[in-house]
């Protein structure tokens, strides 16, 4: 229960003086006070988060991102023959070491724009892709579910949005439409949409793909709480929580929980909470979605589906949407 109003805007760290990032701070305080404590699966992914991110799209255990990969090389001369030449690729997400060049490459855009919250990650990701390609490269540092503006330089581009990794999935179904109509905004009517979603399948394979036994999607989950207690002065004991996967049927998704082992007080910036043994932090959301509620959900966000591909077993799907102008009859 938060029991104090004060906020501080800064605070000395381990590490010297440090500036708190106020959208951090705000979604972790009101998080952890609300009836079901929760925090916005976005902040997973500071310096450390994205290192073990894409450590964990390396297990065996975890199918999505080869199984994505596959399809996406299968399927590419395809995309290419439905797009327009000189057109420039918006990434939603900081650039995965795999899937992003197998676009680039084949696509070869007049431009490339790299979207991510975790700007020393992003940089470094763009780096590696202005290295290897000879064209302009224009990371933003932003929050890709909030206002943004993209570069002068590709206004007059058409543009594809990429969102693979079925990290829609994240977003409970009303915030994924309203990101879905916000990247419409963002990117305009005529633009394309290349986004990948993650279908239902049985229970045991899900769970293994969230709680591997390397752990190391426990550590990726963990490192909220070492985030926390570095950046927001916490005193979280990292003993007093595990990490674990659920299966919500009902909801139709995976949950990422921290649960605590026992009962357990700490602070946040002064802020103090308390959690009782078997209660639970929930951070993250991975919704899997049937071929047309996938297609329903892009038509609620302004995309109209034009091609759709999904590998053999049928475990992924790939989809091809446009920003069609808006229909106000049939």
């Amino acid at each position: 229960m938060l029991e104090t109003d004060e906020l501080s805007v800064a605070h000395v760290s381990a590490f010297g003086w440090e500036k708190v990032d106020p959208a951090f701070r705000d979604d972790v305080l009101h998080g952890l006070a609300g009836p079901i404590p929760s925090i916005p699966a976005r902040w997973l992914y500071d310096r450390r988060g994205s290192e073990l991110f894409d450590e964990i799209t390396r297990l065996d255990a975890y199918y999505p991102t080869r199984t994505e990969t596959a399809l996406l090389t299968r399927i590419m001369p395809q995309i290419v023959a439905a797009l327009a030449p000189g057109l420039a690729v918006v990434e939603f997400g900081a650039g995965s070491a795999t899937k992003t060049p197998l676009l680039l490459e084949a696509v070869h855009p007049a431009a490339y724009v790299p979207i991510d919250i975790s700007g020393d990650y992003l940089h470094e990701s763009a780096g590696v892709v202005d290295d290897a390609f000879h064209f302009p490269v224009f990371p933003v540092v932003a929050d890709f579910t909030r206002e943004l503006t993209l570069p002068a330089e590709i206004a007059s581009m058409p543009k594809l949005g990429f969102f693979p990794g079925s990290t829609i999935g994240n977003f409970v179904p009303r915030s994924a439409t309203d990101l879905l109509r916000h990247f419409r905004a963002l990117l305009g009517t005529g633009s394309r949409l290349l986004i990948g979603m993650d279908r239902v399948k049985p229970v045991e394979r899900l769970i293994a793909a969230y709680d591997d036994p390397e752990g190391v999607t426990a550590a990726f989950n963990l490192n909220l709480i070492e985030r926390m207690n570095r950046e927001l002065n916490g005193t979280i004991p990292p003993s007093a929580f595990v990490h674990e996967a659920r299966w919500n049927d009902m909801l139709g998704r995976i949950e990422m929980h921290l649960r605590a082992t026992r009962d357990v007080t700490f602070t946040i910036e002064g802020h103090r909470f308390a959690f009782a043994e078997g209660s639970s932090i929930h951070t993250e959301n991975s919704h899997k979605y049937g071929q047309r509620g996938a297609r329903l959900m892009l038509l609620a966000g302004g995309w109209t589906p034009v091609a759709e591909w999904s590998d053999p077993a049928g475990d992924f799907t790939l989809i091809l949407a446009e920003a069609q102008p808006n229909r106000f009859a049939p």
